[in-house]
């Protein structure tokens, strides 16, 4: 399944993209997010700069079909590689059956930003697995709205 979400800021791209590669930025989308732990990461290699973020998040509320495969918690690895304004940005979840894969980039629009996620969500379940994908999709669209909002307030000065 694909997903392009957009995430609207009130600040310049340089401005959005140092954010994004500040790990305390991350530590507060881990609030905002009520993630049981997370640990956020960040390194230069070059011209490229690259995040990882190992967080566990509790699951509530999932239909019955997908509770045996998420379980009561999920970990989730996210990867996201800068180089310049775009990136390559991958979600593992370890031993579950659902991965996210695509880009990320930010780009300017009026006096803001725009930060753009195109991805492809997959889950390798037979029978169920467009199930589960459109429940990892919205699942995940609610955790980027929460890191808008984050990301919203930290640009105002809230950190």
């Amino acid at each position: 399944m694909k997903l392009r979400h957009e995430l609207a800021y009130d600040a310049a791209p340089a401005a959005v993209l140092a954010m994004l590669t500040d790990p305390a930025y991350w530590d507060k989308v881990a609030v905002a997010t009520g993630a049981i732990s997370s640990v956020a990461t960040v390194e230069a290699d070059g011209a490229a700069t690259r995040i990882r973020i190992d967080q566990e998040q509790a699951v509530a509320g999932v239909p019955s079909f997908a509770k045996k495969f998420v379980g009561d918690s999920t970990q989730a690895i996210t990867t996201t590689v800068w180089s310049g304004a775009s990136a390559s940005h991958t979600v593992d979840t370890p031993g579950k059956p659902t991965s996210i894969n695509g880009t990320a980039t930010v780009t300017e629009k009026g006096s803001g930003s725009v930060l753009t996620y195109d991805l492809d969500v997959k889950a390798s379940v037979p029978l169920i697995g467009g199930k589960l994908e459109k429940l990892v999709l919205e699942l995940y669209k609610e955790g980027l709205a929460k890191e808008q909002a984050a990301g919203a307030a930290w640009l105002a000065g809230e950190r």
